[in-house]
C-alpha cells in the first residue's frame, strides 16, 4: 500500500513518470526500505530543494507507522541507463 502511494506521488511530480520505479524491501518484521528509482532530473525533483519534498514523503509515511507498526526508510536513487 505504501509503495503504491509513493509511486503515484513520485510520478505526479516527475517529468518522465514512465521511468519511475518504486521497490519495497522488507528488512525484518518492523522495518522496510522503500527505494525510488528515477533519472537524474526527476531524482532532483523528488528530493526537492534542501530535501523538503522527500521529507514531506517521509512525514506522510511515518503516519502509517501507527497503523501497520512498520518503520520505513525512503531512499531516492538515480537510475543508470
Amino acid at each position: 500500500m505504501i509503495e503504491k502511494f509513493v509511486e503515484k506521488y513520485a510520478k505526479l511530480i516527475s517529468s518522465k513518470p514512465e521511468d519511475i520505479e518504486v521497490i519495497r524491501k522488507d528488512i525484518n518484521e518492523g522495518y522496510s526500505e522503500i527505494t525510488i528509482l528515477a533519472d537524474r532530473v526527476d531524482a532532483g525533483k523528488i528530493i526537492g530543494k534542501e530535501g523538503r519534498m522527500v521529507g514531506a514523503i517521509k512525514t506522510l509515511i511515518s503516519g502509517c507507522k501507527a497503523k501497520d507498526k512498520i518503520s520505513y526508510k525512503v531512499e531516492v536513487k538515480i537510475r543508470e541507463s
